[in-house]
């Protein structure tokens, strides 16, 4: 997939007189910052298409849900029982390693399952973000031109801006304009990334303890 710097670069070559991120030594007009990935993911198609995700694989995600915590609670007593053997006399990383393996071997497992229950949902918000993102180009194209922008640069290249400088909610709007839907019905031979763009936001997070794990003196 395209990085944001490549995005916007793309941009820049389709429209003259703009300057993509990088070129600080040359003379512009206007300076602006954006980011992509927050302008496809607050789109009216994208937000609308995750509610009908979200329904539609209400049971899936439900099931992964609580799968999800089912696996942090039969997690826990492990962890609890390395940590207390971590600070036992004599403990070595050696001595800890058949319970550490147990933890990751358990935890490796539980993701696999919940990335099983969720891949429907995951895929379909994917191709959602997709269909948006194919217009991304040519809303950042409109808006800077709109704008009179001859810098576009991304929030985290910029030491500090002004909110008015920020035209992310500008290409929104032109998404908006340009993508008034999508469809969430994946063809059956599509695979992510046929056009690039910036990722759709997890439609679950991988089911962790979260704990730190133990290690041997």
């Amino acid at each position: 997939m395209k990085t944001f710097k490549t995005i916007l670069l793309a941009a820049a070559l389709a429209t003259p007189g703009v300057i993509a991120a990088g070129a600080a030594s040359a003379q512009v007009n206007g300076v602006a910052v954006a980011d992509p990935e927050a302008a496809i993911a607050n789109s009216r198609a994208f937000t609308t298409a995750v509610s009908q995700i979200q329904t539609t694989y209400k049971a899936q995600l439900d099931q992964a849900t609580t799968r999800r915590n089912a696996i942090q609670a039969e997690l826990q007593p492990l962890v609890t029982a390395a940590q207390t053997a971590s600070r036992a006399p004599g403990a070595t990383e050696a001595s800890l390693r058949p319970q550490l393996a147990a933890i990751q071997a358990k935890e490796q497992a539980g993701n696999a399952e919940l990335q099983r229950l969720t891949a429907p949902a995951q895929r379909a918000r994917a191709y959602a973000a997709e269909q948006v993102q194919r217009q991304l180009t040519t809303a950042v194209q409109n808006v800077v031109k709109a704008k009179n922008v001859s810098l576009l640069i991304s929030p985290q290249a910029a030491l500090f801006t002004q909110p008015a400088a920020d035209i992310t909610p500008a290409i929104t709007a032109e998404l908006d304009r340009l993508v008034p839907s999508v469809s969430t019905a994946v063809p059956a031979n599509w695979q992510p990334g046929q056009a690039a763009g910036a990722a759709a936001p997890a439609a679950t997070a991988p089911a962790t303890s979260n704990r730190k794990a133990p290690t041997g003196r």
